[in-house]
């Protein structure tokens, strides 16, 4: 049994070491009781207030002593994060999420890939996959320029991550002109009022991350206020907002802002030294910081995390690959990940020809993946998963957590409208693939079709396209019959085209194993 009285009458912050975690408690206005029980390496502090019990169960996350990937805006996704897990990463930190879209977004327990998905529910893309594997080291990052929405993001996303990081150092247009990233730096009464806000309302530890000011002061001064709200870490970009990969960091800022501040400092901006695992330890030595945090040299070979040395980049590509097929990674995104390690080797005959993929199947097939990502997918599909192939508009299946227990909701049924529902209307799901076709308008699947009907003296097909919540349809009306894909497209455009590739099919035109082949239809 511990006694403890607060520092001051208004607010404390005490650390308690139990086999080798640290942990917080925040009081207000009174002394405080603390009995400490450990379960299997889980400590329970209970703090008795006024005849209150508050129990936190929950391992928190320690940012000692850690080597981490950084927040790297399409690279942190899923498979890169687990990746990085596997080769010796302690902490894998998520891409920047803007609390706008988070905050709308559905929370959706993903049964067939064992995985939490939040969805956005206006087109069914996933906001931010997780999973348990990696549970107890992920830190979603979040850009943010308003406390209550920040709060709102947190409390739905809590549950399922171990920490929560605010991003106060990006010097993107895009988060500047939204007020986030570095914006924040030049309202440290707003940035702290922020992180206030979280650390008093969230049970898993807040952070943010920040660069160094261009006076060393002025840094300092900023970093003892954003610590003083009780965050359970920092990490520090050695750059200023102006500088950038080709200019030096500046360790020596970091090493005397440690020397101000209590809580662990995460350094970060080595990667242009960084050749090694050895490297990463020197700059944080370099530093002395508390940990040290990874980004470029990760997002180039992510084994830069193995201390027993890189592995050759086509193993990293086919592991990150076989990630991608596992958790239904966005091809768009998997392919921005390929090009992030290839890098010069795009120019190669084979970099070129993986720069005209834009189907898992096609990126699978250069590494060996192709049956692999075949048998995966046709899984996935036929197991029931509400994917790009089944979204319909104001369609996402909720998940929602009652008393302890996760509760599936049937998905909405579709609004029958007079132009939904039509008698005697030929359909498939068939995607239109930009990627399938060159250059050349002539064979895409309208002009085929337009010059098939002029060929044979009959007047050209017509199209009528539905569209709702930026997703669209459309009908081909063409030598009397009606011909409509089920796949919602992202534009008129593409889902005209995929109109009269149903009607290309149906008329003889185009084989059904050519549009297996190529990925338009999944079977």
């Amino acid at each position: 049994m511990l006694r403890y009285a607060p520092r001051t009458a208004t607010d404390c912050v005490t650390t308690y070491f139990l086999k080798g975690a640290v942990w917080w408690h925040r009081g207000r206005d009174f002394s405080v009781t603390i009995s400490a029980y450990i379960y299997s390496n889980t400590a329970c502090i209970a703090a008795k207030s006024y005849g209150k019990m508050v129990v936190d169960k929950s391992p928190k996350l320690d940012y000692c002593n850690k080597v981490i990937l950084a927040p790297m805006v399409r690279v942190g996704t899923l498979p890169t994060r687990l990746l990085a897990l596997e080769m010796g990463a302690d902490i894998v930190y998520s891409e920047e999420l803007i609390d706008l879209k988070l905050v709308k977004c559905k929370r959706v327990i993903n049964e067939l890939l064992s995985t939490v998905d939040y969805i956005d529910p206006t087109d069914g893309t996933i906001a931010f996959r997780t999973c348990d594997l990696e549970k107890p080291f992920v830190v979603l990052q979040m850009g943010t320029s308003d406390a209550t929405r920040a709060l709102a993001v947190g409390q739905l996303v809590q549950n399922d991550i171990s920490g929560l990081d605010i991003n106060m150092g990006c010097p993107k247009e895009f988060s500047i002109k939204g007020g986030m990233g570095a914006a924040l730096m030049a309202q440290p009464d707003k940035a702290t009022h922020i992180l206030k806000t979280l650390v008093d309302n969230l049970k898993i530890p807040v952070t943010c991350k920040i660069r160094i000011l261009p006076n060393l002061q002025d840094t300092v001064e900023l970093v003892k206020k954003l610590a003083s709200t009780g965050i359970s870490a920092l990490a520090i970009h050695a750059r200023t907002r102006d500088e950038r990969p080709q200019h030096n960091p500046h360790p020596d800022f970091i090493r005397e802002i440690v020397k101000h501040v209590s809580i662990p400092i995460i350094a970060n901006g080595g990667s242009r030294d960084i050749q090694t695992y050895a490297d990463i330890l020197k700059f944080r030595l370099d530093c002395n910081a508390s940990s040290v945090m990874v980004a470029r040299a990760a997002q180039l070979n992510v084994s830069i995390f193995r201390k027993e040395g890189l592995l050759p980049m086509d193993e990293v590509i086919f592991r990150y690959l076989k990630l991608s097929v596992d958790y239904d990674n966005s091809p768009h995104n998997t392919k921005y990940g390929i090009q992030s390690i290839l890098r010069d080797l795009q120019m190669t005959p084979r970099g070129k020809k993986f720069l005209q993929c834009q189907t898992m199947q096609q990126m699978c097939e250069i590494w060996d993946l192709g049956d692999y990502c075949r048998n995966k997918e046709l899984e996935i599909f036929r197991r029931g998963k509400v994917g790009r192939r089944k979204v319909m508009p104001d369609q996402v299946i909720d998940s929602d957590v009652v008393d302890g227990e996760t509760v599936t909701k049937k998905p909405k049924t579709e609004n029958k409208t007079e132009t939904s529902v039509i008698e005697d209307i030929i359909e498939e799901n068939i995607s239109f693939l930009r990627c399938n076709y060159s250059s050349d308008v002539r064979l895409f699947p309208k002009s085929v079709l337009y010059t098939y009907a002029n060929k044979h003296n009959k007047l050209p097909a017509c199209y009528e396209t539905e569209g709702q919540n930026k997703l669209f349809r459309s009908m081909c009306k063409f030598d009397g019959k009606l011909y409509r894909s089920t796949f919602w497209q992202k534009n008129k455009r593409q889902a005209e085209q995929a109109a009269a590739l149903v009607c290309l099919k149906h008329i003889g035109l185009v084989a059904e194993e050519e549009l297996i082949k190529n990925g338009s239809i999944l079977r």
